[in-house]
């Protein structure tokens, strides 16, 4: 069974992987035989050697891979010239690899993680057809308002207009945060409706703030200051498989906002772009992608990557996995090219 989930909002997709794994069976023997790969560096020989391999004391084997459609991606803006340097290296890779995917074995769940997919995609024209493909775009502000309504009533509180209105200007559509809020505040009403002002309460900035300091302060080297917020955070009730994907989603953040600012768009377009309703999150993420390098910034986006990766395959928990990450980027030597 082959899966696609693409999306730039990672909450949803983490979900279904959850969902994908429940369905699989026994949760202990499928962590046994379970890989996760990264896409971009992945080999035809590495991927079919996987893919076949008989799973132990299971009846399935799962195979996760990140970014590999990506890795085909068509750019619109490449010159002619690069387009026909790259053409048959572009054409042997994906066709291998797509010859390769659609002749899995009944034995293997693989499910390709992608955070943007175009029809244009050569190796998505391949596999398409033998895959469940499911988007998760960024929610609107009405269905980010449905979502809300529909999270709370799950958890068994209910939650007024009003409310609800106010956590969508604070929070905006990071659903990770949305989530964390919104538990805190279904135990806090308990048996009476959420209003307006339980949000005020219990709602800040504090964690988001808190987050893009740790950003700077990874970024610039200062160890103790990273691994003071970062412990501030756990002792907030963060855990550390949530801070890695706030770290991820906001380097991310801070790449593409980087790219639309040298297009020459208006904060209002970038935002638009970035898929974000809160102004605060968009200046910020703006004024860290003008103040640090382009080495700098793909330098700790790759390590956050492998960082993820490890924690996955069980190679680290997850907090020491983020103490080791922290220490390593603290102490790389500075990339100061722009």
């Amino acid at each position: 069974m082959l899966y696609i989930l693409s999306g730039q909002d990672d909450f949803p997709i983490a979900r279904e992987l959850e969902s994908i794994k429940k369905s699989i069976g026994n949760s202990e023997m499928l962590a046994t035989n379970t890989n996760v790969l990264d896409g971009g560096q992945i080999t035809v020989d590495e991927l079919r050697a996987v893919c076949e391999s008989a799973p132990f004391l299971s009846d399935k084997r799962l195979v996760i891979i990140h970014g590999l459609l990506e890795r085909f991606a068509v750019r619109a803006n490449a010159s002619r010239a690069k387009s026909t340097k790259k053409s048959d290296h572009h054409s042997a890779g994906y066709e291998a690899l797509g010859d390769c995917l659609t002749k899995i074995p009944e034995t293997t769940v693989l499910i390709l993680v992608e955070s943007e997919v175009k029809d244009t995609n050569p190796l998505l024209k391949m596999v398409s057809a033998k895959a469940n493909m499911k988007s998760f775009p960024i929610l609107s502000s009405s269905e980010l308002r449905q979502w809300i309504s529909k999270h709370v009533t799950e958890d068994g509180g209910t939650i007024t207009p009003q409310a609800i209105n106010l956590l969508v200007r604070l929070v905006g559509s990071n659903l990770w945060i949305m989530s964390s809020e919104l538990n805190k505040l279904v135990s806090y009403a308990a048996n009476r409706p959420i209003e307006e002002k339980d949000v005020k309460t219990l709602v800040s900035y504090t964690q988001q703030t808190s987050v893009f300091t740790l950003v700077d302060a990874i970024m610039e080297f200062n160890t103790h200051e990273a691994e003071a917020f970062l412990q501030q955070l756990l002792k907030q009730g963060a855990t550390a498989t949530y801070l890695l994907a706030m770290l991820y989603r906001q380097m991310r953040l801070i790449v593409r906002a980087r790219d639309l600012k040298k297009q020459g768009l208006k904060e209002m377009e970038i935002r638009q772009r970035l898929g974000v309703t809160s102004e605060y999150v968009v200046r910020k993420t703006l004024e860290q992608a003008g103040r640090y390098s382009m080495p700098r910034i793909k330098q700790v986006y790759q390590q956050l990557l492998e960082t993820d990766l490890a924690i996955k395959t069980s190679k680290y928990d997850g907090e020491l996995a983020l103490n080791i990450l922290i220490a390593e980027l603290c102490q790389q030597v500075p990339v100061t090219t722009n």
